[in-house]
């Protein structure tokens, strides 16, 4: 990976496109230099991509750990500089320390490193202003669960995955089978590393805004004119984005538990026609805020466990949209990486195809 790019894998995250896809996109040329937009930004690889090539960005997402990792991505600190706060904000820790309770908790995390996650959170939660407070939260969002090692500790975690976060339940039978204890771990070195790792070359900074919210309600671009949206939405029937990052949703706020039930902000996912109609106003937004050659650039796919055609979705949510389709391309298995439908296929052993949508202003 480019020294520049590693910030990218600040955090991994289920549901991403390769950095690879709006980098090329965008360095096509085509259509009019200007602001890049992703209302389904995600973890902000679209973003990241227009960092790196010196565009202003604008990027939507209902998810508070997608817009928090993007906001990371497009901040601009030192190592020295995060490792500092860190410091900082332990430095101030006092004695006692409310820390969530139950047999989860206390196989999840050493008590110290527990105290010191929920000091963080406490203190980032106050106050995630700066560029250095930005990365230190994405930098423990990432480093919150994850595998164990063998060598020096990556992750604060027992043994998890990385891209997810297990249910409770699961996890706990898993590590009594496994008798597998919580580690003592050094934060503030897997802070250093990890900054150091992320930080130490870094592309420029650009004009960037990400907002937390609905991008299908109007008046959200205020007027900015945009030339790119490079973005992938949720897939039909893929509603459980902060069920699966419910530790990452703690940290940023949320509950100790995980919810199951359906933010209001949420995509309509009762019937294809319903959701298709919530895309198009997504589409009409932009329209209505593109400039005369803008380029709209989607990718789209369908996951194993619903019987809904991801093409003729997506056709449909273009049509009155202000936009129009210009091709259709295949944009291969889902299975060779870590996409949608995927992860998030029951039959993983049925390869689900993706497609990417061109258009242009009507």
């Amino acid at each position: 990976m480019e020294p520049r790019h590693r910030l990218n894998a600040v955090c991994p995250y289920y549901t991403m496109f390769p950095l690879s896809f709006p980098l090329r996109v965008l360095r096509s040329r085509t259509g009019d230099s200007g602001l890049v937009a992703d209302p389904f930004c995600g973890r902000g690889t679209t973003n990241f991509a227009a960092r790196l090539l010196g565009y202003p960005t604008i990027g939507v997402d209902s998810s508070p750990v997608a817009v928090a990792l993007t906001q990371a991505k497009m901040a601009d600190a030192r190592p020295g500089d995060v490792v500092r706060v860190a410091r900082s904000i332990l430095d101030s820790m006092p004695h006692e320390v409310e820390v969530p309770e139950g047999e989860f908790w206390r196989r999840a995390y050493a008590p110290e490193v527990l105290r010191k996650l929920c000091w963080f959170r406490q203190k980032l939660l106050r106050d995630c202003r700066s560029p250095s407070r930005t990365l230190l939260r994405a930098i423990l969002l990432g480093a919150l669960h994850g595998p164990r090692t063998k060598s020096a500790a990556s992750h604060l975690s027992n043994q998890c995955p990385r891209t997810f976060a297990a249910k409770p339940d699961y996890a706990i039978r898993f590590w009594r089978k496994r008798r597998l204890e919580p580690p003592e771990v050094n934060v503030v070195e897997v802070v250093r590393t990890r900054a150091h790792r992320y930080l130490d070359i870094r592309a420029h900074a650009t004009p960037s805004e990400i907002i937390h919210g609905d991008s299908r309600m109007p008046g959200l671009y205020d007027g900015r004119r945009v030339a790119w949206v490079i973005t992938s939405p949720p897939y039909y029937g893929m509603r459980t984005y902060i069920a699966d990052q419910w530790l990452r949703h703690w940290f940023l706020g949320g509950p100790a538990t995980v919810e199951y039930e359906r933010p209001a902000e949420e995509i309509a996912h009762t019937s294809p026609t319903l959701f298709a109609g919530d895309l198009q106003r997504v589409w009409k937004n932009l329209a209505e805020n593109a400039t005369t050659h803008a380029r709209l650039v989607i990718r789209f796919g369908g996951i194993a466990d619903r019987d809904a055609d991801p093409v003729a979705i997506l056709k449909a949510s273009l049509q009155d949209s202000g936009w129009w389709l210009v091709t259709v391309r295949s944009a291969g298995d889902a299975n060779a990486g870590r996409r949608q439908a995927a992860q998030f296929a029951r039959v993983k052993s049925v390869p689900q195809e993706e497609y990417d949508f061109y258009a242009v202003p009507a």
